[in-house]
């Protein structure tokens, strides 16, 4: 794509975009002969303008005399973009006094992160936190809790703290259920619970040696992850969209609003991408019709090298990339961080 440009007409293109973005008005030879430092006439840079619409990195709309970028004319200012520039200093205290002031669990870091997200880039956040059941167990212990109940605490690597209170069957003691805690540590330490087998259930059956402890050592695993096999999608900034000229039109926001609320179509934008570091897909990149008028940065968070889930910003396809891509990827780096701090 850039073999298609000289310097000139790269830099007419990304005063275009930038100016765009700024200023949601499409852009014309003379605004940018008097805003940008291009050193050539308005004559020369209509010209460009006309080749660069040709080339298909900007469109005319019919009732200005002005252009705006294309997918493509996106798609170049983006790559541009890369590497991402850091933070700023006013930023990053932003981000370090939100995780401080509004986090103390887990659950509450994957809601906070999508309200912090759109609250600093003024778009559309997504969170998708991992499944418990992806995640490798890490450790079970139980609490009393009266003579005839104790609190279950099943932990996982992925920072997951489930609780629950379990009725102790009769004639069982808790000297019982701190057996069969040591038992399902010993043999499922550092497994991902969906790869559990049944020669590994065998092993904990052996190793409490009594078919009713076993029995409710098995109920106990259900219920610790009842609920939470799913994958769950964190919004965050919905009305941001209200803000955009884009969406000034209410049966577009309608249509939006819409498009957010089916999850299944959320998730697979979310999934394309996965693993694959920080990623920008504009338009009619997206594999879905409900979001060619919108673009999505997304980045994946890791712990221990291991693939948990997915963040990312999605707006209107002038959205300030900039903002959007350098937060995402701090936020991406201070979650990995949160995350180990929580578990422990």
């Amino acid at each position: 794509m850039l073999d298609e440009l000289d310097a000139r007409k790269s830099k007419i293109l990304w005063a275009v975009v930038d100016d765009y973005i700024a200023s949601a008005e499409p852009v014309g030879s003379s605004t940018l002969a008097r805003k940008y430092n291009l050193g050539i006439s308005p004559a020369t840079i209509r010209n460009e303008l006309a080749d660069l619409e040709m080339l298909g990195f900007l469109e005319h709309p019919h009732t200005s005399a002005g252009r705006i970028p294309s997918s493509k004319g996106y798609r170049f200012y983006v790559n541009g973009l890369l590497p991402v520039a850091p933070v700023t200093d006013t930023e990053r205290r932003r981000i370090h006094g939100w995780y401080r002031a509004r986090v103390r669990r887990l659950d509450e870091m994957f809601r906070e992160t999508a309200r912090l997200i759109a609250d600093v880039t003024h778009n559309v956040a997504l969170v998708l936190a991992p499944q418990a059941a992806q995640a490798a167990f890490r450790l079970l212990q139980f609490l009393p809790m009266g003579t005839d109940q104790v609190i279950a605490v099943l932990m996982t690597d992925a920072g997951f703290v489930e609780n629950r209170v379990v009725d102790m069957p009769e004639g069982a003691s808790f000297a019982d259920f701190q057996r069969m805690a040591e038992a399902v540590n010993r043999v499922l330490s550092g497994k991902v619970l969906s790869e559990v087998t049944r020669e590994d259930l065998r092993r904990i059956r052996d190793e409490i040696g009594d078919e009713a402890i076993f029995a409710e050592a098995m109920h106990v695993m259900h219920r610790a992850l009842e609920g939470r096999t799913e994958e769950r999608l964190y919004l965050g900034g919905t009305a941001q969209l209200l803000a955009n000229p884009e969406y000034r039109d209410l049966d577009r926001v309608r249509e939006m609003l819409l498009a957010l609320e089916r999850e299944d179509l959320v998730k697979d934008i979310l999934h394309t991408h996965a693993g694959e570091g920080l990623t920008v897909t504009i338009g009619r990149e997206n594999t879905s019709s409900a979001f060619w008028d919108t673009s999505v940065v997304t980045a994946s968070y890791h712990v221990d090298g291991k693939l948990l889930g997915t963040i990312a910003v999605l707006g209107p396809t002038r959205m300030e990339y900039a903002k959007a891509m350098r937060i995402l990827d701090y936020v991406n780096a201070n979650l990995t961080e949160m995350i180990h701090r929580l578990k422990w």
